[in-house]
């Protein structure tokens, strides 16, 4: 069941194969006659498939369409010509002189951002755009990371005040009137294509909308896809800026730029 699924369903599946376990862990309980086991496996499988329907509602699909509908099998064929398209690169520089003159600034921290640990560069960098008078928010999308809650649990480790997060259906209101937005290692949650596209193999999945902000920042390695596979339309966005790099570098280097 799991072979035949790939791209921007892999958290999906990581969420079922969590419940699976506990059904497993259930069944042996069964088996062995262990109240305690059997209790520990429901509550394991019952998590899971929560937090199952959590993922499918942020992606607005079905259980059945991410089991049998293969949403990451064209995924090779969708990546289009990239170097037909011009992408407009940033140094550190630019970044810093953007941010320097925003009053308003939002975070989208990705999974890039937990490869990178890069939590606390990003809490540092928040902290002196605040003391420069910059309104200074994050926008968690459901899916980012790898499970429900993720983004949360890095910047909650980063002592990110609880105020400052805002959900896909709070935040993206805010992005027409926002100066600025800074996008770190995230991809397929911000890619537009899920908003016009009906070829796409993510059309109809909730995004956050930061194309619609005055300027985009993209903290990123390179110009590869998401997990969908897909190319981001994002990228070749006339306000769209790419800083490309490790996440946990640049921020560091943004900082001191703040600093100096």
């Amino acid at each position: 069941m799991v072979m035949a699924m790939g791209g921007a369903d892999m958290p999906v599946v990581i969420s079922l194969l969590n419940s699976y376990s506990g059904v497993a862990a259930a069944m042996a309980g069964f088996a062995l006659g262990n109240v305690m086991l059997i209790i520990a496996g429901s509550l394991v499988g019952a998590a899971g498939l929560i937090l199952t329907q959590i993922m499918i509602k942020a992606m607005n699909r079905s259980i059945i369409n991410v089991l049998f509908g293969a949403f990451g099998a064209s995924a090779a064929t969708a990546t289009g010509k990239s170097s037909d398209k011009a992408v407009r690169e940033a140094t550190v520089e630019d970044a810093a002189i953007s941010l320097g003159y925003a009053q308003t600034a939002i975070f989208v921290p990705g999974y890039g951002l937990a490869v990178a640990r890069a939590q606390h560069q990003l809490k540092d960098l928040a902290e002196l755009l605040g003391a420069r008078g910059v309104d200074v928010r994050y926008a968690i999308h459901p899916v980012a990371g790898r499970m429900p809650g993720h983004m949360n649990v890095l910047l909650a480790e980063a002592d990110v005040p609880y105020d400052q997060l805002y959900d896909l259906d709070e935040i993206n209101s805010r992005f027409s009137e926002t100066d600025i937005v800074v996008v770190i290692g995230a991809n397929d949650v911000v890619n537009p294509a899920a908003n016009f596209d009906e070829s796409s193999s993510i059309y109809g999945m909730p995004i956050i909308n930061v194309q619609e902000a005055g300027t985009v920042i993209v903290l990123k390695r390179s110009m590869a896809s998401g997990f969908s596979g897909i190319e981001n339309r994002l990228f070749y966005g006339e306000n769209t800026l790419m800083l490309f790099g490790d996440a946990k570098k640049s921020v560091d280097e943004l900082v001191a730029e703040f600093k100096s």
